[in-house]
């Protein structure tokens, strides 16, 4: 097993310390464009943040079982060194980026990401706020396991990317220079990938690089100021209803659904899906229609 340091949680103290910064930042300069801190909402995101570290450690087992079941059926083996770590980050930064496009467009998926997306506030407290769910993305990591990379290298290349991704979750950093804006996923990218408006709707997927979302057509660049949430917002900060409330949505649609094709699309169409009216339906026909 390659002897790889465990990234998130050497980098805790690092996160404590920047979010405090950044509330004092607030404090002695203010910004009326900027959502800055409100006390509930940063309490939720914690509490996310800190139940994630207790679902994830029950999360890993299966996933670990698969991916080193797959990983002794697979001939090939990718040596863990100074050359070939980089290509690994490259590697598992473009199958997060399908991962995460993935989470936002099956609506199943969704109900696991929508946690991170629930808040009405852009902070670095809101990049700690984390599903309870999140056994839903490690099938889309297969391909490195096959291709010879063990699962503690990938475990170590999901902590990286996940790591770099905590910096972004600010309005305290403006734009950055132009090469680093074109390559790199930035704090004004990330801030359009949160924003609700429907031009910025699921845009800007990418976790270390932005140039899958340019070469896949995802992106977008900062144009108008951000609205951050969803496009309907959920009025709770208590956790458990933070982490299950899509999940619950799901539940209803499909227990109101009429037909097993309903149930299903409910589950692998978009959030935003519903069935068209039934035209046999008095609400469809023109004589129950409002003169």
């Amino acid at each position: 097993m390659p002897d790889l340091p465990d990234v998130v949680l050497w980098s805790i103290p690092a996160f404590v310390l920047l979010t405090v910064l950044e509330i004092v930042s607030y404090r002695f300069h203010p910004d009326d464009d900027e959502q800055g801190y409100a006390a509930k909402d940063t309490a939720a995101s914690l509490s996310m943040g800190l139940g994630s570290l207790l679902f994830d450690a029950g999360w890993k087992i299966p996933i670990v079982a698969i991916y080193s079941f797959l990983y002794e059926l697979t001939p090939l083996r990718t040596p863990v060194l100074w050359w070939t770590v980089p290509l690994m980050l490259l590697a598992y930064d473009f199958f997060y980026y399908w991962s995460h496009r993935g989470h936002h467009v099956i609506r199943v998926l969704w109900a696991c990401h929508v946690v991170h997306h629930s808040s009405r506030h852009y902070n670095l407290s809101t990049a700690l706020r984390q599903p309870w769910t999140s056994a839903t993305s490690w099938i889309f990591y297969l391909p490195m396991i096959a291709a010879g990379v063990h699962p503690a290298a990938v475990a170590f290349c999901g902590s990286v990317n996940l790591v770099y991704q905590f910096w972004i979750h600010t309005e305290r950093i403006g734009r950055l220079p132009r090469p680093v804006e074109y390559l790199f996923n930035t704090p004004s990218h990330h801030r359009v990938h949160h924003a609700s408006q429907g031009g910025y709707l699921d845009r800007n997927f990418g976790g270390i690089l932005i140039v899958f979302d340019r070469w896949f057509g995802s992106f977008a660049a900062e144009a108008e100021q951000p609205v951050y949430g969803l496009t309907k917002n959920i009025s709770t900060y208590n956790p458990l209803k933070v982490a299950t409330h899509e999940y619950a949505a799901i539940a209803r649609d499909v227990a109101r659904a009429t037909t097993w094709g309903d149930r299903l699309r409910h589950l692998v169409k978009g959030p935003g899906w519903q069935p068209a009216p039934r035209t046999d339906s008095p609400a469809a026909s023109p004589e129950s229609a409002p003169a």
